[in-house]
């Protein structure tokens, strides 16, 4: 095993997998001699050269809709958004190409791309560089979207949306960057669509992804101390959704709380909320519980912030509500 910043997990992912195939290339606004925004392609350009790792202009639809033609003339771009909250200037190239076109040309082309994005927040970026747009990439038909919570995720999972014959929405957090973690010395590669069991309990399943995983595990902690062992579920693919391993963590602790940094109203934690309610309803022995941001924009000011994104306090009050 090897110490990687979660930065330099997706680093070396991008590096072994432009290494392994020539059709891999990268692009986007300062990815190349600055390195990124975070520094997450740091190196690349010098190594592979700016034909393969090539700055951008911004425009974030145009740059989108080059990526899905790139994906049809048999390339594999890895597109960088630098804040996932310019998402929606990216959707009518996911929605109304890239998510649909295999359909439309009944599975004779194939869209392998992958969009890179950051959001989350915690690092006073304020209301238009700091929000979690989850629900809004998941809700897409025909597009993948995953949000690794660890450096090894991190690697495991970017290789495998390269290689995966559809388009992948990569979610980074940019409170993750600096986490350091073990991740494997050799090539190991991380499956879409399964969730991880990261801890073991028996009164309470934490269901979560991303940074929020941290905060669940700060949670469970802290309830451990109260009596209540929680289990914790990393989701790690929003979409496809690993199904099997919820109803088996909810089968063995009878309650649920869904843990999203997202907004409340129609958000992602209300999803999974609801196809536990629809599948697991009589294992359950009381109703889902959710944990999201309320429906306001994210401050600048710190302690506002700090007052509207969810964390440990509000998870072990919503576990609490739960089992009582």
């Amino acid at each position: 095993m090897a110490k990687l910043r979660y930065a330099e997990a997706l680093n070396r992912a991008l590096r072994e997998e432009m290494q392994r195939d020539p059709l891999v290339f990268l692009f986007g606004e300062d990815i190349g001699s600055y390195g990124g925004v975070f520094k997450v392609t740091r190196g690349l350009m010098d190594e592979f050269g700016a034909a393969r790792v090539r700055d951008t202009p911004i425009s974030e639809q145009t740059l989108t809709a080059m990526a899905v033609s790139a994906a049809m003339a048999g390339s594999r771009p890895v597109l960088e958004i630098m804040y996932a909250d310019f998402m929606p200037l990216t959707l009518d190239a996911l929605i109304n190409q890239a998510s649909i076109y295999e359909y439309i040309w009944a599975d004779q082309v194939r869209m392998p791309f992958v969009l890179r994005t950051q959001g989350g927040g915690g690092a006073g970026a304020g209301a238009q560089h700091s929000k979690s747009l989850d629900s809004l990439v998941a809700h897409i038909p025909g597009l993948k979207a995953v949000a690794p919570a660890t450096p090894w995720d991190a690697y495991g999972l970017l290789k495998s949306a390269i290689r995966d014959p559809g388009p992948v929405i990569f979610l980074e957090h940019k409170l993750l960057y600096n986490m350091r973690d073990e991740v494997p010395d050799g090539e190991e590669t991380v499956p879409l669509g399964r969730a991880r069991l990261v801890r073991e309990g028996t009164d309470v399943s934490i269901i979560a992804s991303s940074r929020m995983v941290h905060e669940s595990l700060l949670a469970a902690d802290r309830l451990a101390g109260e009596g209540i062992a929680a289990e914790v579920v990393d989701l790690r693919s929003l979409r496809p959704l690993d199904l099997d391993t919820l109803l088996g963590s909810v089968a063995r602790t009878h309650h649920a709380v869904v843990v999203n940094e997202g907004w409340r109203f129609c958000g992602y934690a209300a999803e999974v909320s609801a196809t536990l309610m629809d599948h697991a309803f009589d294992d359950l022995d009381a109703p889902v519980a959710r944990v999201t941001m309320p429906d306001l924009p994210i401050p600048y000011s710190e302690p506002l912030e700090r007052a509207v994104l969810p964390g440990p306090d509000e998870i072990v009050a919503a576990v609490r509500r739960t089992v009582a």
